[in-house]
């Protein structure tokens, strides 16, 4: 497993190298550059030899309504969640065709792209997950050729650095028991089993699908519930 991020190699991602010694490697690039994107799977398949999946993970968001948003504020977000995730994605399939691999690639979209944020709005973030699902469904159609499976997964709300206070709201278990669902934030572990599954054989007809991992919590809860504890920018994989 190959872990690619712009920031610099923390010591938590090299203490999992540690741990997994030759199983797990960390490396910088940034990916709103193709070039970059590209020379960082060539140094993956150089070290292992080939490559067989690709997770599309990367993400920001902000929120605020559409009058207020700046050019500088829209492009940043498509540059990571639009252009980055187009960018990968190809560079991934190139390397698939190449090799002659039966590869598989998951983005990770967002409950967003289901139902806009009413009290919360974010046109520029909605409209790239949305961009991601459409990504989904058109690679999964043009690639099926080369036996490449295009899939992607939607978080709901997940536990973080910066969503772990949410639940110590004093309406928390009200607003989830009226608008439905766990009474609780996903683990970022829950979410992993979904990616390995449309990373693995035992999904090797399943293209082009989206699953929801959300806990039952519907797009009409995000809207109060952002509302409600006052989440209005932030950064993440969701």
């Amino acid at each position: 497993v190959y872990s690619i991020d712009i920031e610099d190699i923390g010591d938590d991602l090299l203490e999992v190298q540690k741990q997994y010694p030759g199983k797990f490697r960390a490396l910088k690039a940034d990916i709103t550059s193709e070039e970059s994107a590209t020379q960082a799977v060539d140094s993956i398949i150089e070290n292992a030899g080939t490559i067989d999946g690709m997770v599309v993970n990367s993400g920001r968001t902000k929120h605020k309504p559409a009058l207020d948003f700046t050019t500088e504020e829209i492009q940043q977000l498509w540059n990571i969640n639009l252009f980055a995730s187009f960018y990968c994605t190809r560079v991934a399939a190139r390397a698939f065709i190449k090799l002659g691999v039966k590869g598989s690639i998951v983005f990770t979209a967002s409950m967003a792209f289901y139902r806009p944020n009413k009290r919360v709005p974010s046109a520029p973030y909605g409209a790239s997950k949305a961009g991601a699902r459409n990504m989904t469904h058109t690679l999964a159609m043009e690639w099926a050729k080369y036996n490449i499976r295009v899939n992607s997964v939607s978080p709901g709300l997940v536990n973080t650095a910066r969503t772990s206070w949410i639940p110590q709201q004093p309406d928390w278990e009200q607003q989830l028991k009226y608008y439905g669902g766990m009474l609780r934030l996903a683990e970022v572990e829950e979410l992993g089993v979904a990616y390995v599954y449309l990373l693995s054989d035992a999904a090797i007809y399943t293209t082009s699908i989206d699953i929801p991992v959300n806990g039952a919590i519907g797009s009409r809860s995000y809207q109060t519930l952002y509302y409600n504890f006052g989440i209005t920018d932030y950064t993440a994989v969701c």
